[in-house]
């Protein structure tokens, strides 16, 4: 076997190989390099100097030994030296985010510190930009639009040692072109649409919208014909750049209006005699209009106009066939249809209309030559009363109220047909029947009566009527005021309107009710100390009452159908407000008011006897109030007595009373005007 090599150098320039360099071995004919990595390792044989083991792993340690080999067998290995394979390249993904831009990006490189990106033009052409990073990614700006750049990458370890390299070409975006014109065929309705190149664009895509409708035409020249445009149309025009990086922006739009569309909706009529008007609807982008009037006899006429209808002198009996263009700068519309219009016969003359009855009117008129039927017309109101007939008279019946007609009288032939341009005759009817909205109460025997007014000439009379009476009021407005009326009466009211034209019918009569009357008469009797007894007379048209009496300590009340009623809770020695409130059947209320009332003192507390002799007894109690003078009752089967101490006392002494006698003692307040108490406590003294 031959000698065992040595190793001079050992190095990595790629990720995955390691070169060795040795000195030839005498008698050798090949040699075996081994990369050992762990339990793992890799054999190469090569011829001679240097040598190369492929198939390693990237920023990996290995042991490198070598052999030589010849006939007789192999040496033994040489000293193994430590190498490590240096970074693998990053794998980029590239591409361009506009015009001026390039991004590039990649993945994280095992035991990378660092990475290292350069650009330059593919041709060569200005200057290299190179960035040192320890990010991922990066973009690189200012560039030119729409050329082919070349990149190259690498990742360095912490040892500043380069990996290896990876190179992408990526194009970027073009430029947006620019001088887009574009030319319109009003005859074909398309566009050509023409721009200038603009540097590395492939194809170029034309954009023409209007609202949700979208046309598109793709080319690789700097032209492109846009067919199928609609007429009155506004398109906005954009050119896009393409080539394999992407799309440019969009060019600023440029306006397309294209030619209007045929006037349509076109209506001919004669709007007075000898003269007719021709109208159409406003088209989209028509700058002016020109009508072409020609009748049957050969002579033709036209107008110019920038409005929408246009007026030609016609007459009676005559055909026109009249045709509508618009225009704008584009040029001329389409042509649409063509209209014939027959003007009708005369109209008739000497006509009459004489006003029979307040719904009917009679017309007479002269016949016209070559009519062979004539139609009344009366318009106004909510509608139009027709009468058609052969004969020169006509009667027009079931007229509305208070309308204004206007009444015409029309010639009709089966040839040139109907003159909608006779003069009508205004006649008026009478006025409707006055509709009552609502009766207000101003007061307790005054109302308010308002009305639906129909008719600014008309006079308007209220009546109310009732079991009491009659009374009127007059207005020429919509509201008029009645007073007087009597409380507690039931009325109907209704009002009649009345014109030159004529008088109505009346309205539909509306009830009214009248508050009820107040009781002229009001009682109050105390019962109790704590209950008053309220009485008073009937008030006219009142079925209820509500009774209060009402003072700073409280309030009593009863709502009763009779005329009297007991109000308990009464305070003693209190001056109490009294109202009355008397109610109708229906509701109406008519509150009352009297004069003031004052429960009586209260009864005093804690009465008490003592026996002063054999004929004599002490009367001791609590005053309830100091200014309130009281009075002692003693009575019994052989006399009555009393005593009345002097103001501010609260006793009293009582003498001289026969003895073996049961007595009732009561102790009360003194009262001037009301009679005596009665419903204090008692006390038994035998």
């Amino acid at each position: 076997a031959p000698d065992i090599p040595v190793i001079d150098q050992a190095y990595s320039k790629l990720s995955n190989s390691i070169t060795v360099e040795w000195r030839a071995v005498p008698g050798a004919t090949n040699y075996m390099l081994t990369a050992q990595d762990g339990d793992s390792f890799v054999e190469t044989i090569v011829k001679n100097s240097p040598g190369t083991v492929t198939g390693l792993k990237p920023a990996t340690l290995y042991r490198i030994t070598i052999r030589s080999i010849n006939s007789g067998g192999k040496s033994q290995p040489s000293p193994f030296r430590k190498v490590k394979t240096v970074l693998a390249a990053p794998i980029l993904s590239v591409h361009s985010p506009s015009c001026d831009s390039i991004a590039v990006s990649w993945k994280a490189v095992h035991m990378a510190a660092g990475f290292s990106v350069s650009l330059m033009r593919s041709d060569g052409l200005g200057r290299m930009l190179k960035e040192n990073t320890t990010n991922t990614s990066l973009i690189f700006t200012n560039l030119d639009p729409g050329t082919l750049y070349t990149i190259k990458a690498y990742a360095w370890n912490a040892s500043g040692m380069p990996g290896d390299d990876f190179t992408y070409n990526q194009r970027t975006s073009p430029n947006a072109p620019v001088d887009v014109k574009v030319a319109f065929n009003s005859g074909a309705l398309r566009a050509v649409v023409s721009w200038t190149p603009t540097e590395g664009a492939l194809t170029y895509s034309v954009t023409v919208s209007s609202g949700l409708l979208k046309l598109r035409c793709n080319t690789s020249s700097a032209s492109c014909i846009v067919p199928s445009l609609q007429c009155g149309s506004e398109y906005y025009v954009s050119v896009t750049a393409y080539n394999d990086a992407g799309a440019s922006k969009p060019t600023d739009a440029v306006s397309l209006k294209t030619i209007p569309c045929a006037p349509v909706n076109i209506s001919i009529e004669e709007d007075e005699p000898g003269h007719l008007l021709v109208s159409w609807s406003s088209v989209s982008f028509g700058h002016y209009y020109v009508v072409f009037v020609k009748s049957d006899d050969g002579l033709e006429v036209h107008c110019n106009t920038s409005y929408t209808q246009c007026h030609f002198q016609s007459d009676c009996g005559f055909t026109y066939f009249i045709s509508v263009f618009a225009y704008n700068k584009a040029g001329q519309s389409p042509l649409g249809d063509i209209f014939n219009y027959t003007t009708a016969p005369c109209c008739p003359s000497d006509f009459r209309a004489v006003l029979v009855s307040s719904d009917t009117v009679r017309i007479t008129w002269a016949p016209v030559r070559g009519a062979d039927l004539y139609e009344t017309r009366a318009a106004g109101g909510s509608g139009v009363v027709l009468c058609k007939d052969t004969a020169t008279a006509c009667t027009l019946s079931a007229l509305q109220c208070n309308t204004p007609y206007n009444i015409t009288v029309y010639s009709f032939s089966e040839v040139r047909g109907s003159n909608t341009s006779c003069a009508p005759q205004y006649v008026a009817t009478a006025p409707c029947s006055p509709e009552i909205k609502y009766i207000s109460k101003e007061g307790p025997s005054v109302i308010s009566v308002q009305w639906q007014s129909n008719n600014e000439e008309a006079t308007y009379v209220v009546t109310v009527r009732g079991e009491a009476g009659l009374w009127h009021c007059t207005s020429t407005g919509n509201s008029c005021t009645l007073m007087d009326l009597p409380c507690g009466s039931a009325f109907s009211v209704s009002a009649v309107a009345r014109s030159p034209a004529g008088q109505s019918l009346p309205s539909y009569s509306v009830p009214l009710e009248t508050a009820p009357c107040c009781p002229n008469d009001l009682t109050l009797t105390q019962v109790t100390q704590s209950v008053t007894n309220i009485s008073w007379s009937v008030g006219m048209g009142a079925q209820t009452y509500v009774t209060t009496l009402e003072s700073p300590k409280g309030q009593a009340k009863c709502h009763t159908l009779q005329n009297y009623c007991l109000l308990g809770c009464i305070t003693c020695g209190t001056n109490y407000t009294v109202s009355l409130r008397a109610i109708s059947e229906t509701g109406l209320t008519s509150s009352c008011t009297y004069q003031g009332y004052s429960s009586s003192a209260c009864c005093p507390s804690g009465v008490k006897l003592y026996r002063l002799s054999n004929d004599g007894i002490r009367v001791l109690w609590r005053a309830s109030d100091e200014t309130i003078n009281y009075n002692a009752d003693l009575r019994g089967s052989k006399g009555n007595f009393s005593c009345t101490p002097s103001s501010g006392l609260s006793h009293c002494d009582i003498t001289e009373i026969p003895c073996g006698d049961v007595y009732t003692v009561v102790v009360a307040p003194v009262t001037d005007k009301r009679p005596k108490l009665t419903f204090c406590p008692k006390k038994i003294y035998s």
